[in-house]
């Protein structure tokens, strides 16, 4: 294999909502995606006292595309107007498809609000393509026991395989698109190669620790872009590392994005606008409770 080399380094921005602590290395300065990759906000790590109010994301709409949360640390209930509803505790996944509309929350269940403790989350929103955006929504919980765990070469690590393939084990999401993720945890000091297969976008980001690539240091809360000039990537952790690492097909096509919507034309938007008005993301009612 050919290792790709390094295209640049993003700092993650610290973007605080209200007391969660929250850094987003995508879209910021000089990257507006990594194609089809589209947003990750990094929520934590911290922890929450007892009687807290927990998370804020109550219920809002989405369009367009889908929503991939990795609960790091702690605990995250979700409910939605399809019916869905589940709460997934630390390493778990859940993985939604927004597709042609949806209305969700992501909330701290009663047990963490009362009890309090660490809470590190992120999320990532991967785009559809124009075909796929009025797709029908769909999603998928995954507690941790329901992820497989690849272990790396010579004790280096090992992958959490959320979907795609890596080696002879097949992710248990079936994406849409063909996506790729996983997160990835380096032992200290250990030379890994992950594959990278040739024309697609990687996303790499470095939520703990420190690696490097082609001898440059990519330490925590920074998102590494790399050159498609080969079919692998190999890191270095210089110390005990975190990675959320996957990989794509671009998509190629136009972005437009409006706050929860991200369609291909401004129409489009304005067509979601007016849909979420009408009640048309209520799919089969009302959220249901977790």
């Amino acid at each position: 294999m050919t290792a790709r080399t390094l295209a640049a380094i993003h700092p993650a921005h610290r973007d605080d909502i209200g007391d969660l602590v929250t850094r987003r290395p995508v879209p910021g300065p000089g990257l507006e995606q990594v194609d089809p990759f589209l947003f990750l906000n990094h929520h934590g790590p911290q922890t929450y006292a007892p009687g807290n109010k927990g998370l804020p994301f109550g219920p809002h709409p989405h369009r367009g595309f889908e929503t991939v949360t990795f609960i790091l640390d702690g605990s995250l209930a979700h409910h939605d107007t399809g019916g869905h509803a589940s709460i997934i505790e630390t390493g778990g996944v859940q993985w939604m498809t927004a597709g042609a509309g949806l209305i969700h929350a992501e909330i701290s269940p009663p047990a963490f609000k009362r009890d309090g403790g660490p809470m590190e989350i992120l999320q990532l929103w991967v785009n559809l393509p124009g075909r796929l955006k009025m797709t029908a929504p769909a999603y998928t919980g995954l507690q941790a026991d329901a992820i497989p765990v690849v272990p790396l070469p010579d004790d280096a690590g090992s992958v959490a395989l959320v979907s795609g393939r890596f080696g002879d084990v097949e992710g248990p999401i079936r994406s849409l698109t063909g996506v790729m993720l996983s997160t990835v945890r380096l032992h200290s000091g250990a030379v890994v190669t992950l594959p990278a297969p040739k024309g697609r976008s990687v996303f790499l980001y470095v939520v703990a620790g420190t690696v490097a690539i082609g001898g440059r240091s990519v330490p925590h809360w920074h998102l590494a872009t790399l050159r498609d000039d080969g079919d692998s990537v190999e890191l270095t952790a210089s110390d005990d590392a975190v990675l959320l690492y996957g990989h794509a097909d671009p998509i190629g096509e136009p972005v437009v994005a409006h706050g929860p919507f991200v369609m291909n034309t401004r129409d489009e938007i304005g067509q979601a606008i007016r849909d979420y008005q009408a009640g048309l993301f209520n799919g089969t009612g009302p959220l249901p409770a977790v």
